[in-house]
């Protein structure tokens, strides 16, 4: 059996709004939505992989606050193993993302009204407080 693909994710938060991003439509799961972030890279723990592929899509520095989710997403021909942390930035917000062509800010309850990637649902539900499916 493969190794689980890591990924980390940030749920960034700001004034009790959340920041979602829309993938490119080129991209695998293109035109869904999910919280920025990326893999994580041989050598690197989550918190490192996680500020830095916030640095490389979003062009913003974060700082993580906590541990929101781990989740395993079968994947069709893989398993995506998503950590969310939730993370405050550190100075202005983003306004270009390289992974993705819409960054919105929304209410927690208005997150789960989106079409999110399949491995972020368990953080989504999490925040808002909907039941798992």
């Amino acid at each position: 059996m493969t190794q689980p693909l890591v990924v980390v994710a940030a749920v960034i938060e700001r004034d009790g709004w959340i920041l979602a991003c829309r993938r490119r439509p080129e991209k695998t799961a293109g035109g869904r939505w999910e919280f920025p972030g990326g893999k994580v890279e041989a050598g690197e723990d989550p918190e490192e992989a996680l500020v830095r592929e916030i640095e490389e899509e979003l062009g913003v520095g974060i700082r993580i606050t906590g541990h929101l989710t781990t989740d395993e997403t079968d994947a069709g021909d893989r398993v995506i193993r998503l950590t969310c942390f939730r993370a405050e930035l550190e100075g202005a917000g983003p306004v270009a993302s390289t992974d993705h062509d819409r960054l919105v800010w929304l209410e927690p309850a208005s997150l789960a009204g989106m079409d999110w990637a399949t491995p972020d649902l368990p953080a989504v539900r999490l925040l808002t407080g909907s039941a798992p499916e």
